[in-house]
């Protein structure tokens, strides 16, 4: 495949107490690339092979995250200062267009830049408070722009179609939640793997299952309507119940449902941003 895991980078995020809104921007693309070198995660782009899509790879997928890391670090700087959410709308705009660039069109990362975008500004306002180790990230988005999120109608985007036809909330919705499929699924299924002494990337992935069990992924609304949903969460709780990581087999139990989804072009791009954001929060969480 045309892109390795860097063997020099982090196999486990780390972050400084004091954290500056630089390090944050780099803490955020570091979760980026740790949830694009995670296999396998059903249908995704990984280092190992582009999924169920083809308009991208890992080379793409890694050239996005990293064009998009001082974007993160302008919107930390922007939640220390106490920017308002449109504020934070037109970074986020610019990464987006930055984004379209790089990959000449292809959307990486939109709902990435939206929730962790969100998310670093949480983090470098709370890093600028010193309450970084005791307040919530997600808790802060909530109080902070979720009356502003709750009152702008998504439009423009998959999720914005799938929203209007099908009723799911998308990114917005989660955003104004304060990221409860993070707090509530993710982290607890990431730590949980981590207690039952897996590895990182082991945990990883059921954390992504995890996620795809739970949530109505709009990208697999948008590709393949409720079918395609039901299907994938069916093959995701069924890998979990069935004892996800905790199995010696667990990756070649994930393969066969990351060769299953690839068969049926599902691809759950709303649960990979939700584990970069889990991968962001762990390390805030652990670090701060």
């Amino acid at each position: 495949m045309n892109v390795r895991p860097d063997p020099g980078g982090d196999s486990v995020l780390a972050l400084e107490r004091a954290p500056s809104a630089r390090e944050l921007g780099r803490l955020a693309r570091r979760s980026l690339e740790l949830e694009l070198f995670t296999w396998p995660k059903p249908g995704l782009v990984s280092h190992f092979d582009s999924g169920a899509h083809e308009d991208m790879d890992a080379s793409l997928v890694r050239a996005s995250a990293h064009c998009l890391e001082p974007f993160f670090t302008q919107l930390a700087a922007s939640g220390a200062a106490g920017a308002t959410l449109r504020v934070l709308r037109d970074i986020g705009i610019a990464a987006e267009r930055a984004m379209l660039e790089v990959t000449r069109g292809v959307n990486t990362h939109r709902g990435a830049i939206f929730g962790l975008g969100l998310l670093s500004a949480a983090a470098g306002r709370l890093a600028l408070e010193g309450t970084l180790a005791a307040r919530s990230l997600g808790e802060h988005v909530r109080q902070a722009w979720g009356r502003s999120l709750r009152m702008t109608a998504p439009s423009g985007s998959h999720g914005a179609y799938v929203f209007t036809r099908y009723g799911a909330g998308g990114a917005r919705t989660e955003a104004a939640s304060g990221f409860a499929h993070v707090y509530l699924i993710g982290l607890p299924a990431l730590r949980r793997a981590r207690r039952w002494g897996a590895g990182e990337e082991a945990a990883r992935v059921q954390a992504c299952f995890a996620l795809i069990a739970a949530v109505a992924d709009t990208n697999i609304l948008y590709r393949a309507g409720p079918a395609g949903l039901e299907h994938a969460q069916a093959v995701a709780r069924r890998f979990l119940s069935e004892g996800g990581v905790q199995r010696g087999d667990w990756r070649e139990r994930a393969a066969r449902a990351h060769v299953d989804f690839i068969s049926r072009r599902l691809s759950p791009g709303g649960c990979a941003d939700l584990l970069a954001m889990t991968l962001f929060v762990d390390a805030i969480e652990a670090h701060a």
